[in-house]
């Protein structure tokens, strides 16, 4: 742990915002167990990506500005996302390679910024989480936060502290067919990718399925349920943060908790 209290601003991004609400309050709940001192910017919006891969990067340039502004004075920025926290971390610098004022407070906001999971165990070093889970889940991997921001072990590492058994599908890490805008462009092979990953995550037997992406959990719970499966999606954050028993898994109606 880190010895003094830690002043945190908290990326909601979009997805969660309009939603699912509660993974911010998850993530919320977390860091302040961990000893951070957690604020939310009002001003902050989207993190670009979607105008990133889309290549406009006039508007990717444009919401840059204002997160800097929004989030350049916290000692870290934390993200309940893979991919989102990628974008800050990895691409956002770029933007600004022919400013070096802007690139320099680019960088050192980049350096600051952790996908949530990454932050509590590699940063805070938490070894429980305030929430618990006896039972059975299968973890999904996300592309961006695999692959951009190394996250793998954390979130395994936190659900085992918090008594939940993780049994691995086949192929954890392939990507599940959302990927942003490629979802929409190529729908067809989007949908291939989706059922292969609803039968990786069926096999398991797990009658959970989590991640950390709402995009992911957004698509897989979507074919999930189109396949008829009774597999319930969460966020990770949720089940670690203990708000499971009131709020119903992604996809389902309000009144059929968990």
């Amino acid at each position: 742990m880190l010895q003094s209290r830690p002043r945190v601003g908290l990326f909601v991004t979009c997805l969660v915002d309009l939603y699912r609400p509660t993974v911010g309050f998850a993530a919320i709940r977390l860091l302040e167990a961990a000893g951070c001192q957690v604020e939310v910017p009002r001003a902050q919006t989207c993190c670009g990506q979607p105008a990133y891969n889309s290549g406009d990067r006039a508007t990717t340039t444009d919401l840059a500005h204002g997160i800097l502004d929004a989030f350049g004075g916290f000692d870290y920025v934390v993200v309940p996302s893979g991919s989102c926290g990628g974008m800050l971390r990895t691409h956002m610098p770029h933007l600004f390679d022919d400013d070096p004022n802007l690139r320099a407070r680019a960088d050192a906001l980049a350096a600051r910024t952790f996908e949530l999971t990454s932050f509590l165990t590699d940063v805070l070093g938490m070894e429980r989480p305030p929430g618990g889970w006896s039972g059975e889940v299968t973890y999904h991997d996300s592309c961006a936060g695999l692959r951009e921001l190394g996250v793998h072990d954390q979130p395994r590492r936190l659900l085992a502290a918090a008594g939940a058994t993780v049994r691995e599908m086949t192929d954890p890490d392939v990507c599940c067919g959302f990927g942003g805008t490629f979802c929409v462009k190529y729908p067809d092979i989007s949908v291939r990718m989706a059922s292969d990953k609803a039968a990786n995550v069926t096999a398991t037997g797990a009658p959970l399925l989590l991640a950390g992406d709402m995009g992911c959990l957004l698509n897989m719970a979507g074919r999930l349920q189109r396949l008829g499966s009774h597999v319930q999606v969460r966020h990770v954050a949720e089940v670690l943060a203990g708000l499971t028993g009131d709020v119903p898994a992604i996809g389902e109606a309000a009144g059929k908790a968990a």
